[in-house]
């Protein structure tokens, strides 16, 4: 079982907790505000409260011992910042750390993290592709310059097949998976949807016009892709 330190319990580091904790992991809740530790105590392994810019802290709670420990600190850069620097202090073997800001995204990359979480550049990448492609749902930025998205099915390829669609040799893109809908009737007689995912799509199978698709590729493929 993997030991992870989450440090920072604002709404994203309790999220990333409570998380973990429910995918098998044991996790170490730490934050400052007795609070914070108070309202995820019973959602995860172990939760303290202590100042983690102090070396003596994270040592007697064994941070050093974890895994990963992911710093979810947001606001106070200077916590952010020395936290970290004292997790690579200490020996921790795999270090996430969020950034909040350019200038942070910067110096937390000279401290050599394993990576860098930045919510606010992304939630501005999935919010500007949202607005250019409404039929958008999700979108990762893989590298600068390819990415991988979530979409309706366009349009015009509703009731086509991937292989009449062509993908890869049209539009320079990979299908990976595609989301469906297949319809149940509960006891009560009603009509509903359970979603499943196929991971190896059928080449000639139709694909519906409520389908979803999870494909990856260069954003200017992609963008050209989801206009069809």
């Amino acid at each position: 079982m993997r030991q992870i330190a989450v440090i920072g319990l604002g709404n994203f580091g309790s999220t990333v907790a409570k998380e973990l904790t429910g995918r098998g992991a044991q996790v170490i809740a730490i934050d400052e505000k007795k609070e914070r530790i108070e309202a995820i105590k019973e959602s995860v392994n172990y939760a303290v409260a202590a100042d983690t810019t102090d070396e003596k802290a994270l040592r007697a709670i064994g941070v050093q011992n974890v895994d990963v420990a992911v710093v979810c600190i947001g606001e106070d850069i200077e916590a952010n910042l020395l936290t970290t620097i004292l997790l690579k202090k200490i020996g921790v073997k795999k270090i996430w750390a969020r950034a909040i800001s350019p200038l942070q995204h910067e110096i937390i990359k000279t401290l050599a993290v394993d990576n860098i979480i930045n919510l606010e550049e992304e939630m501005g990448h999935i919010t500007a592709n949202s607005l250019i492609a409404p039929n958008i749902s999700k979108f990762i930025s893989l590298m600068p310059g390819h990415s991988f998205m979530e979409i309706k099915v366009p349009k015009s390829f509703a009731g086509k097949s991937i292989k009449e669609i062509s993908p890869r040799r049209k539009y320079s893109v990979n299908i990976v998976a595609v989301k469906k809908k297949k319809p149940q009737i509960t006891g009560t007689g009603e009509r509903t949807f359970e979603e499943y995912i196929e991971d190896v799509p059928a080449s000639e199978e139709p694909l519906d016009a409520e389908d979803i698709l999870l494909i990856v590729g260069k954003d200017e493929n992609l963008e050209k892709f989801s206009k069809q």
